[in-house]
């Protein structure tokens, strides 16, 4: 008689049929289209089942505080000299949550933060929004600041100006990601110089604290476990897709948010960012699982390349190697003082070493970016970057050996410059045969 089928045995059986209903052409067929939504729910169900063990896994970790907030925002008025500016310019968006807490969607109304070297800061703010705004500025103990509103007939620019003038502000730093627009309206209605506060936010944000790192690293630590757990549901038959449903759904029990998933088989991982090819998994095929979440305002991002089932070809465990390689001695490469492009080009070097070409041969991409509350943030590791290596910055070191046609393999861990050389979060892949 045969034995039932286990409780994971079933959740797994009902994502794989779920996956199965997902063919070309079917989605044109409205006869279809109601089955497939019940087999997709029940699927969606059966993975956070086959994740819900992860749910007991703390991550121990404190947000960051308004106290904090204040500590950086007087670094960031202190760090002005570096553009020689009496004060900077910010829209929406991560460095305005670094600073304040605070989140606002962008829209084609200037919301805005002016931050003074003398220490004070100023808001701009549409006069409409004014309670709003001012709602999220007294929730955060400590934060104030004068809220400049600007109504909707006359914008926010000459206003801007004025105050700007009244402080004595000859020359304004504007933050990276602020838009062209507001800059060159700005522009029209003010004498002063502006200038791109790149320096000041590379200062500002890429050394982490050790909060920060704290973060960081359990971040890195989780995602990998959640790559561990996935790796251990699948088998061939499935598709890339099904491969990043479960790992939204390992990540979601492990309680980070915004989880992505870049799941690629066989030779659509030959291109780095893949293709749109449906091909499921097959024998002796190589994975790349490139994912990551967030955890408390902070990211992580891992890529990990396997077979999930019998043996990749010879070049492949070769461009495998070859990559873990590069990986180690970019690694190695790494300590205070040192520039950006010198662990680049460390990786370059040992891929040529290994036989796969000099330059962008084999590795098309940059090495490396830097990590934080973004994904991709100051610094990079690419062969251009000025920046010098210093105690605390995080990036990614992510070689690559891709094979049109063939295959793609990327191995991807999150370093920290350390006082003496460098740290990584997490466990290091080890072998072709596991994620692990």
């Amino acid at each position: 008689m045969a034995q039932p089928l286990d409780r994971r045995a079933l959740l797994l059986a009902s994502t794989a049929a779920a996956a199965a209903c997902t063919v070309p052409g079917s989605a044109s067929s409205p006869s279809r289209q109601p089955q497939r939504a019940d087999a997709e729910r029940e699927a969606q169900v059966a993975r956070q089942e086959l994740f819900a063990h992860l749910q007991q896994v703390a991550h121990g970790q404190t947000p960051i505080t308004p106290a904090e907030r204040a500590l950086r925002r007087r670094r960031a008025a202190e760090l002005l000299t570096l553009s020689q500016a009496e004060a900077i310019l910010v829209e929406p968006g991560p460095t305005l949550t670094w600073l304040t807490g605070i989140t606002w969607g962008r829209s084609e109304r200037l919301f805005a933060l002016v931050v003074y070297a003398e220490g004070s800061h100023q808001w701009i703010c549409p006069s409409f929004e004014r309670s709003r705004a001012q709602a999220k500025v007294d929730a955060s103990p400590g934060l104030g600041g004068e809220m400049v509103e600007w109504a909707e007939h006359e914008y926010p620019y000459r206003l801007l100006a004025a105050e700007l003038q009244r402080r004595g502000v000859q020359q304004l730093a504007i933050e990276n990601s602020v838009r062209h627009v507001h800059v060159a309206r700005l522009a029209r209605a003010w004498s002063g110089r502006m200038v791109l506060g790149d320096a000041w936010l590379v200062a500002l944000r890429a050394q982490k604290d050790e909060h920060e790192l704290q973060l960081l690293r359990r971040a890195s630590e989780l995602t990998q476990l959640a790559v561990r757990e996935v790796a251990l549901t699948l088998q061939p038959g499935l598709t890339g897709a099904e491969v990043a449903a479960r790992m939204a759904a390992a990540h979601e029990a492990l309680g980070m948010s915004g989880s992505w998933c870049l799941a690629l088989v066989g030779p659509a991982a030959a291109l780095p960012h893949g293709d749109h090819s449906p091909r499921p998994v097959a024998k002796g095929d190589l994975l790349l699982v490139d994912t990551g979440a967030t955890l408390l305002e902070y990211q992580s991002d891992t890529t990990r390349t396997w077979c999930v089932e019998g043996e990749p070809g010879v070049e492949a465990q070769r461009a495998w190697q070859a990559t873990r390689s590069a990986q180690v001695a970019a690694f190695e490469s790494i300590r205070p003082g040192v520039p950006c492009r010198t662990v680049d080009a460390a990786a370059r070097a040992s891929l040529e070493r290994s036989g796969f070409g000099a330059g962008y041969a084999a590795l098309t991409h940059r090495l490396g970016h830097g990590i934080g509350m973004e994904g991709h943030e100051d610094p990079y590791f690419d062969g251009g970057s000025e920046v010098i290596l210093a105690p605390g910055m995080t990036l990614s070191n992510e070689p690559g050996v891709y094979r049109e046609g063939s295959f793609g393999v990327r191995i991807e861990d999150i370093v920290v410059v350390t006082d003496t050389g460098a740290d990584h979060f997490g466990a290091w892949q080890t072998d072709w045969r596991s994620p692990a």
